[in-house]
């Protein structure tokens, strides 16, 4: 009976866990350990045994990567609309006001201007609660309007990309955004201002495509995967097997398609003292661009 009972519990506290980030239990996928949630939390959402890193919301990246109160947050008004009406099992209208219930916020991405240890920068994260991190209309709008600012401040980019791939409810407007996105950060290019694309799990689709492979340095998180389509389409169109660990982060540095694996508890050290090195660093520099 007590065996029963506990077995029940572990399930619901499992459930429980997934919805609740308040949570007394949490279980690893990579090892399926049963860890506290507060001793996860404290690993910045990495498995104490085995290294798994979870994935965390947008909000969990800012705190994690920026200084206390740094971010400001910029074009928050922006809001997806739906030019081509849109309906599948439901409108786009209603998915979008479902997600904004579900996140509090109206689009995939949130952009604005954050310290990393005291270095202004500019920052975007995705969020793939948001339609699962999707590229649509907005998100590809609030990307550009960061390099404008990346450029009218002289202040780097960061770019933390976790998405599915562009919203096919936009159609050909989201595809659009490949472009645009690419050909703004051309112009960043061309003014010598970095541009770091950290990529976490997952990043897939027209934002790997586009504007995440294009950073003058690539980073990763260990274990996120990474590609274009998934690993069971690309068996059923080629054939044949494929390599172990195909599309993992590791593979990829292997394969010299990123730069760095980065553990996410030194992210925050590796961005500030890769920027210091690019960037010439006035600590006290105003922002001009809102």
């Amino acid at each position: 009976m007590f065996f029963t009972d506990f077995l029940k519990n572990l399930k619901r506290d499992e459930a429980r866990a997934k919805k609740d980030t308040t949570s007394h239990w949490i279980k690893c996928d990579g090892c399926s350990a049963l860890m506290y949630y507060k001793e996860v939390h404290a690993q910045l959402y990495v498995c104490p045994k085995c290294g798994h890193h979870f994935r965390i919301s947008a909000q969990d990246r800012i705190d994690f990567l920026c200084d206390s109160q740094s971010f400001v947050e910029y074009d928050k008004e922006l809001s997806p609309i739906d030019p081509l009406n849109f309906v599948d099992k439901e409108s786009y209208k209603k998915r979008i006001e479902k997600y904004k219930n579900k996140t509090g916020r109206p689009s995939s991405v949130i952009a604005g201007f954050a310290r990393i240890n005291k270095i202004p920068v500019q920052l975007v994260v995705f969020d793939f609660a948001f339609m699962g991190g999707s590229l649509g209309s907005v998100e590809g709008e609030k990307i550009v309007r960061a390099v404008q600012r990346s450029l009218q401040n002289k202040q780097a980019l960061i770019i933390v990309s976790t998405s599915g791939g562009a919203r096919m409810q936009e159609s050909t407007f989201s595809l659009m955004q490949m472009a645009k996105t690419s050909a703004a950060l051309n112009k960043l290019s061309e003014a010598k201002i970095p541009f770091i694309s950290l990529l976490t799990d997952p990043t897939f689709g027209g934002v790997s495509a586009s504007f995440a492979f294009l950073g003058d340095l690539i980073l990763a998180e260990p274990g996120a995967m990474i590609g274009f389509a998934g690993a069971r389409v690309i068996k059923q169109t080629i054939g044949a097997d494929l390599p172990e660990g195909f599309q993992t982060a590791e593979f990829l540095l292997e394969h010299g398609l990123i730069d760095m694996v980065v553990h996410r508890k030194d992210m925050k050290k590796t961005l500030s003292d890769i920027i210091s090195m690019l960037v010439p660093v006035n600590e006290n520099q105003p922002v001009l661009y809102s």
